[in-house]
């Protein structure tokens, strides 16, 4: 039986409480910390776990013992310390996205793992979801033949008022906007599918938040051979539109999912090529969707490895690949020109501090609230529908 700590119990420890109950047999939450202990003790009262304590230090926590593995729900600016310390104290590490906000954070972390041989897994519960999976797979295949082009759009809709919990929409705190806070799931999978590009051009924005200091819309192009894929970014779509679209050789593969194939009339326009997008339509359901989805699948899987059952399917290089496209496209916003990938460590973009101290302040946060009166969240509309 893994002993469970929550850290943090705002909105998405919710949802890891939630995925916790599943697995009663493999796993029991023996605490929960928040600044904020009323807060941890009323998840506690709400989900009833029956052998757990609030603490209000997860030192605390620690001191106290029976915890095996702790899940961070933290603003993203304390997930590094909290990571490194729990892995130092000899606990495996599940983390919220995104992994921490800079790249030396990052490597802090996945060396702390190293060090320790526990288990550390940035949360990308998109990559649990049968649509993913299944378009992962044709891609891998080359069942569409080579990509052409791809799309991720990361587009949705969030009032002013989001803005005005303590560490939202400041650097210091949330160590970005959309880009990081958002399609930080998107990238994700664009990488999974495609891999890191060669070279990144992106431009960010602020047009409809003025109580942060981070952006709400951004753009980017990314470069691979012979295929450039788009990344939309974006705090202000109604419709709240999440889609990934390849574009290859023989037709289109997308999520949600749709599928299409032309081929060339004597003067070269298109026509429906029908028997093409059949057969990447029987390939697409032949595929078998996946028993549990999402936080509880990525979840389940955690607990496995740390049993010995299954190799961990997501790891800390996985999380620190999404940050290092994330801070190529910072670094190309703020410099007008394009960014070749890797980034070194010498790059003002690989440390937070450094980082923080280039990025333009678009707004200046004015309001501020310590808590929302509900912790209720959306995630709906999240890719893989």
């Amino acid at each position: 039986m893994t002993g469970i700590a929550i850290v943090g119990a705002g909105a998405i420890a919710q949802v890891h409480a939630d995925a916790f109950l599943q697995f009663k047999n493999r796993c029991e939450v023996r605490a929960v910390c928040d600044v904020f202990p009323e807060k941890a003790e009323e998840l506690i009262k709400e989900k009833g776990f029956k052998n757990a304590r609030a603490f209000k230090e997860f030192d605390d926590a620690l001191s106290a013992g029976g915890i095996d593995a702790v899940s961070i729900c933290l603003p993203p600016a304390t997930h590094a310390e909290t990571a490194v310390k729990a892995l130092t104290a000899g606990m495996h590490v599940l983390v919220e996205k995104p992994m921490a906000p800079s790249l030396a954070e990052c490597d802090a972390m996945i060396a702390a793992a190293e060090k320790t041989g526990k288990i550390l897994s940035p949360v990308a519960q998109n990559r649990f979801k049968t649509p993913n999976q299944r378009v992962k797979t044709m891609i891998a295949s080359g069942d569409a033949g080579k990509i052409l082009y791809a799309a991720a759009n990361s587009l949705w809709w969030r009032g002013g008022n989001y803005y005005d919990i303590w560490w939202r929409g400041t650097w210091e705190g949330e160590c970005g906007g959309c880009v990081t806070s958002h399609a930080v799931h998107h990238i994700d999978l664009l990488l999974w599918m495609l891999g890191m590009p060669q070279r990144v051009t992106a431009i960010i924005t602020n047009v409809g938040h003025d109580n942060s200091e981070c952006e709400d819309l951004g753009m980017a192009i990314l470069e691979y051979p012979g295929l450039l894929a788009q990344i939309t970014a974006s705090l202000v779509h109604h419709d709240e539109l999440q889609e990934l679209v390849f574009q290859a050789e023989k037709g289109r593969l997308s999520v949600p999912w749709a599928t299409a194939s032309s081929r060339a009339l004597p003067n070269g326009f298109p026509e429906e090529n029908r028997e093409a997008a059949d057969s990447l339509q029987r390939r697409y359901d032949s595929i078998p969707a996946i028993p549990l989805e999402g936080h509880p699948a990525q979840i389940s899987n955690f607990l496995a490895a740390i049993e010995g059952k299954e190799k961990l399917a997501i790891n800390g290089n996985d999380g620190r690949s999404a940050m290092e496209l994330i801070m190529a496209i910072y670094k190309s916003s703020l410099t007008r020109q394009p960014v070749s990938l890797p980034i070194a460590k010498d790059d003002v973009f690989y440390s937070r501090d450094s980082m923080i101290k280039a990025m333009p302040r678009f707004f200046q946060k004015t309001r501020s609230v310590d808590n929302f009166s509900t912790n209720k969240i959306n995630l709906g509309r999240d890719v893989g529908k």
